[in-house]
């Protein structure tokens, strides 16, 4: 009787085989960076009832064309600020209500965070804000015309913690100067983290545009680099990599959070337990 044993010697190979080409796949997929991460989540009935019925007024369509700020505001000549990622929602409305002549273009990818966000647009009545749902990054490529918002927020985007998966942070030098083309001279790009390392990556990649002008005056060394993460690092157009030199230097540091951004329940929860929160604030020179 023959042996099974070639016969499941090959089937291991193919498995393998398949494997390997779907996580090439995905990575591929992955290479461009996105401002979003996948995740579950279900759409409430209220949150729905918040779509269908002041989405018409407050949700703004994808379009590969210019998007005329003015008129999305009904002619509002007021600034403009654009916001990254903005969850459920709860600090965009607060922010939006404590600056009631600024609007708010908030982007967001996933639907209960939009419904979410719709409800409490509805709840306070706050005519100073749109929204689309869609990747910001093609959003600000396809849609934003250059130097046309007065600023920038990004608060608590993904971390991405593993060190793998660190290219797919946002915060890289080829997308910061997207968001530097899209404001104009003298304004203001506000970001906030909870993750160290992330804050790290931040500061040396906003420090070393010199388009931007760190508006803090601390200075600071870096905690969660070392020369073991200088080796490691691989090439990449897009992907931050700390220089020898960097972990050798004083860096214009971080700002003290700023009274427009309310403290989220998420984030007092980490501030009672001890963990820490970075505001990053540069202008536009």
């Amino acid at each position: 009787m023959a042996s099974k044993r070639p016969l499941l010697t090959l089937r291991k190979w193919l498995d393998k085989l398949t494997q390997n080409n779907l996580e090439v796949t995905l990575e591929k997929r992955l290479e461009r960076i996105r401002s979003f991460v996948l995740r579950a989540g279900r759409t409430t009935a209220g949150q729905q009832r918040a779509i269908d019925e002041l989405g018409p007024r407050y949700l703004i369509p994808f379009k590969e064309s210019s998007l005329n700020l003015q008129d999305a505001f009904n002619g509002s000549s007021h600034p403009k600020i654009l916001e990254i990622g903005f969850g459920m929602g709860e600090t965009t409305a607060k922010i939006a209500s404590l600056r009631s002549t600024d609007d708010f273009l908030a982007i967001e990818v996933h639907p209960p965070g939009v419904g979410a966000l719709l409800k409490l647009i509805g709840e306070g009545n706050l005519t100073n804000l749109r929204l689309i749902r869609h990747d910001a990054v093609e959003v600000l490529e396809k849609m934003i015309l250059s130097e046309s918002l007065d600023g920038i927020h990004i608060y608590f985007a993904d971390p991405w913690h593993k060190k793998r998966h660190h290219k797919r942070r946002l915060i890289q030098a080829e997308f910061t100067k997207l968001l530097i083309s899209k404001l104009k001279p003298g304004g203001y790009l506000h970001l906030a983290t909870d993750w160290h390392n992330y804050a790290e990556q931040m500061l040396l990649v906003l420090n070393a545009e010199t388009k931007l002008l760190n508006t803090s005056s601390e200075k600071v060394v870096l905690e969660t680099y070392g020369i073991d993460d200088i080796a490691k690092a691989k090439e990449s157009v897009r992907e931050f990599r700390p220089l020898v030199e960097d972990l050798a230097v004083m860096h214009s540091g971080y700002a003290e959070r700023p009274a427009y951004r309310p403290i989220t329940k998420f984030e007092n929860r980490g501030l009672k337990l001890g963990h820490g929160v970075w505001d990053l604030i540069y202008k536009k020179k």
